[in-house]
């Protein structure tokens, strides 16, 4: 069954488009954080970013871009935060969310304290990681 972005991007769905090409999909949020708030979608439907081809990869991010800084021209904000959550969509989406400079009503993850021996473990896993993918 298709996602309910695959059906936004379909027509089937009504949505407030921002943008569109070949390969990706602009259209504001139904519950944004901020006034402004946008998803941007690949048109492939897959369920996490980094499943995406590399070209509809850098079609996203290259499409990002163009419209957080048409975001930033468009509402005079300070900032357009990016997030990729990936948990509520089962369709790999980015987040734009306009914002003054402060971080403190973004719902982030609480601070995880670890000592300099545990940051250089999981330095180590991510980078023996990279060698296994590359």
């Amino acid at each position: 069954m298709s996602t309910i972005f695959t059906r936004i991007i379909q027509g089937e769905i009504p949505s407030h488009r921002v943008y569109e090409d070949d390969k990706t999909f602009a259209f504001l949020d139904i519950n944004p954080r901020s006034p402004g708030h946008t998803l941007v979608v690949p048109k492939l439907e897959v369920d996490e970013l980094f499943d995406l081809p590399a070209e509809d990869f850098e079609a996203l991010w290259a499409s990002v871009r163009m419209i957080g800084a048409a975001i930033k021209q468009a509402l005079g904000c300070d900032r357009v935060f990016v997030m990729v959550i990936g948990i509520d969509v089962p369709h790999a989406h980015i987040h734009l969310i306009p914002s003054a400079t402060s971080l403190a009503d973004l719902p982030l993850p609480p601070i995880v304290e670890q000592t300099a021996d545990e940051l250089a473990s999981m330095a180590s896993r991510i980078a023996a990681g990279l060698t296994s993918t590359g």
